[in-house]
């Protein structure tokens, strides 16, 4: 119980003198020199159309004619083709939604996923000490990296290189 209170009264200390520290220490920029130029976005001009009745509806959330777009400004710069090179962009969706998409996906799988982890909640004692089963519940559902890699190497397919089996990596 002395334990507690000790470890208490330290975290409470630290608080306290963290709420001592010069709040102009924590702004790192010197702003006396002037405004950080990397903070400020340019845009792109704003036209008015000939046609007022012609503009897009408003898409909250969505993006603004006169947003800059990194992406189409590298294209164009290189010299790509930036209609192009939208135009394809929703290739991809197309592509994966060629069998039929169900809406409701996100919670049918949401509810799927909890019934199989309610299902595999670990042993008892694991239960009670509050041990993290998610690893061991979807065990054989992983996917053996090693494994996959050479069944595609020998199929031929050109794969990025990985690193030994017998290293384990650390962060």
């Amino acid at each position: 119980m002395r334990m507690l209170l000790k470890i208490g009264a330290g975290f409470g200390a630290v608080a306290m003198l963290a709420g001592c520290g010069d709040p102009s220490l924590m702004n790192l920029r010197n702003t006396e020199s002037g405004p950080d130029e990397f903070a400020v976005l340019p845009s792109e001009p704003i036209e008015m159309p000939a046609d007022l009745a012609s503009l897009p509806p408003p898409t909250p959330g969505g993006i603004n004619r006169t947003d800059p777009n990194p992406e189409a400004d590298a294209i164009a710069a290189l010299g790509g083709n930036v209609e192009r090179a939208t135009r394809n962009a929703g290739d991809i969706v197309t592509y994966a939604s060629r069998l039929g998409v169900a809406p409701e996906i996100r919670g049918v799988l949401a509810s799927e996923d909890a019934e199989f982890r309610d299902r595999n909640q670990g042993l008892l004692l694991e239960r009670l000490a509050g041990v993290n089963v998610y690893y061991s519940a979807y065990d054989e559902m992983s996917l053996d990296q090693y494994n996959e890699l050479q069944r595609l190497r020998r199929a031929g397919v050109r794969t990025p290189s990985a690193p030994p089996e017998d290293i384990e990596l650390n962060d």
